[in-house]
């Protein structure tokens, strides 16, 4: 199966019938089963937490690497068992959103006994290898495992419109996680970057569900564009980008530049979001706001890494 092969479905998925052909390979069907931009970006804030705990406990990297490589390897496992159990559960709506319906749950290349087995066995894995580092970082991996698992998919995600600030709670904990296996005690930055990541999810899927309108109308999943529409969408992401702004002014101990950085950040994505209440196409509004959240974080993430290897505190 490791070579791209044609697959020809056509099943009943709760009262959704899927047919089509589909070339995929095992590879290409594992990295949508797991999710694996998720882990990846999910990694990436896990990573900064880390070595943000190493700069203020004066840690070596050197020394920490093997706890490095068990919290990473911990992590991903995890987040990876949460988006495979995300597919699981999802099987019976996946088929009627356009970008879900190539998904390996839709297509039977893997049956959902088999999916059910993978993301249980991924968690306990996960929460295994990151039992070698601190229990506080098992435990904050494990909330954050039941946040999207539980809280979101299971519970919130089909019935309420704050499904994405439950969902939140869960991308929000890799810093944490992080941050944890190296120090565990309670610190104002890994408690800002919690809240960084919380806040920046929401204008950021919610977006992405603007953009994506129809396909949650179709799978009747109460997204807030679908249930209030574009303009409540709009002020609901202006307020939370606006909840950013103080954030950085928590983070002085990171330097002057960091702060001004991430400040002219917030602005610049305040001024998009403003903008929006002014646009013809909210579609095209939508995709810039999502666009520029990515580097956003992206941008913002990166500097606190350099700041960590740069600028190390005596």
């Amino acid at each position: 199966m490791n070579k791209a092969e044609t697959t020809t479905t056509s099943q009943v998925l709760g009262n959704v019938t899927v047919s089509g052909e589909n070339k995929t390979t095992l590879l290409s069907d594992l990295k949508a089963l797991i999710k694996v931009g998720i882990v990846n970006s999910n990694l990436m804030t896990a990573t900064v937490g880390f070595l943000l705990a190493l700069h203020f406990t004066n840690s070596s990297f050197l020394a920490n690497w093997d706890i490095f490589l068990l919290t990473m390897a911990g992590s991903a496992l995890v987040i990876a068992g949460g988006t495979i159990l995300n597919n699981w559960y999802d099987a019976d709506i996946d088929p009627v959103m356009v970008r879900t319906k190539n998904r390996p749950t839709v297509t039977g290349r893997f049956t959902l006994k088999t999916v059910l087995i993978l993301g249980v066995a991924s968690t306990i894995l996960g929460l295994a290898f990151l039992l070698f580092t601190t229990v506080e970082a098992t435990l904050i991996a494990l909330f954050g495992w039941f946040a999207y698992v539980v809280l979101y998919t299971m519970w919130s995600k089909r019935k309420y419109t704050l499904n994405t600030v439950v969902g939140s709670f869960s991308g929000a904990v890799p810093p944490l996680i992080g941050w944890a296996a190296i120090d565990p005690n309670l610190h104002i930055v890994p408690v800002v970057l919690f809240l960084i990541m919380f806040i920046w999810q929401t204008p950021h899927f919610l977006a992405l569900a603007m953009k994506k309108v129809d396909d949650y109308k179709a799978a009747n999943i109460p997204m807030l564009p679908v249930v209030y529409g574009f303009e409540f969408t709009k002020r609901q992401i202006v307020i939370y980008i606006a909840c950013l702004l103080p954030l950085p002014f928590f983070l002085t101990s990171l330097g002057a530049i960091f702060v001004t950085i991430a400040t002219l950040l917030n602005v610049g994505w305040l001024l998009i979001a403003i903008r929006g209440f002014f646009v013809k196409d909210d579609l095209k509004w939508a995709n810039m706001i999502f666009i520029y959240s990515l580097n956003y974080l992206t941008i913002l993430f990166v500097m606190m890494a350099i700041i960590t290897i740069d600028f190390p505190i005596n």
